[in-house]
C-alpha cells in the first residue's frame, strides 16, 4: 500500500469510489478542484489500484477534510485510517495546524477511527445530510498544543 498525491490520473477511480460510497457523490469535475489552489488530496493505492481516496479544503492554517471513502470490499484494512494520515500530513506540509470534518453520527466505526486520530466531537448539524437525513458530527482536530 501507498499513499500519494492525488493526480488527475486518479480522477476517474475516485469518482467510481464516490459513487460507491455516497448516496450524494461528488462528480469527476467536482473532484478536480482537489488538483486546485487551496485543495489536496491523497489516494491510497494497493493491488496496482485506488482502494481509497480522501480530500480537503484549506485557507491559512486550516482544513476541511471534505471526504474519505474507501471501496467497499476494502473497508475496515487500514486503508481510511492510511487516508486520514496521509491527508494530515499533507495538510501540515501545508501550514495547517487545525483540521474539522463532519460525518453522519450513525458512522460509528469512522467517527471512531477519527477519536482515535485526536479528533474531538465539537458540535452537531441537525439535518446535515439529506439521503437518507441524518444529523452530521462535527469533529476538530488542533494540532498546535500537541507537538
Amino acid at each position: 500500500m501507498k499513499i500519494v498525491k492525488i493526480g488527475a490520473e486518479h480522477l476517474g477511480a475516485v469518482a467510481e469510489l464516490e459513487r460507491r460510497s455516497f448516496s450524494e457523490p461528488w462528480s469527476e469535475r467536482a473532484l478536480s478542484l482537489l488538483l486546485t489552489d487551496g485543495a489536496f488530496g491523497v489516494v491510497c493505492i494497493a493491488e496496482d489500484r485506488v482502494v481509497a481516496y480522501g480530500g480537503a479544503l484549506h485557507a491559512l492554517d486550516e482544513a476541511q477534510i471534505t471526504n474519505i471513502a474507501v471501496h467497499p470490499d476494502k473497508r475496515r484494512m487500514g486503508y481510511g485510517r492510511a487516508v486520514l494520515r496521509g491527508l494530515l500530513e499533507e495538510g501540515k506540509r501545508q501550514g495547517c495546524t487545525q483540521f474539522s470534518l463532519e460525518v453522519r453520527v450513525s458512522n460509528l466505526g469512522a467517527i471512531a477511527l477519527y477519536e482515535r486520530e485526536g479528533f474531538f466531537r465539537a458540535g452537531l448539524r441537525k439535518g446535515f445530510y439529506r439521503d437518507p437525513r441524518e444529523d452530521a458530527a462535527v469533529m476538530l482536530l488542533c494540532l498546535e498544543n500537541k507537538e
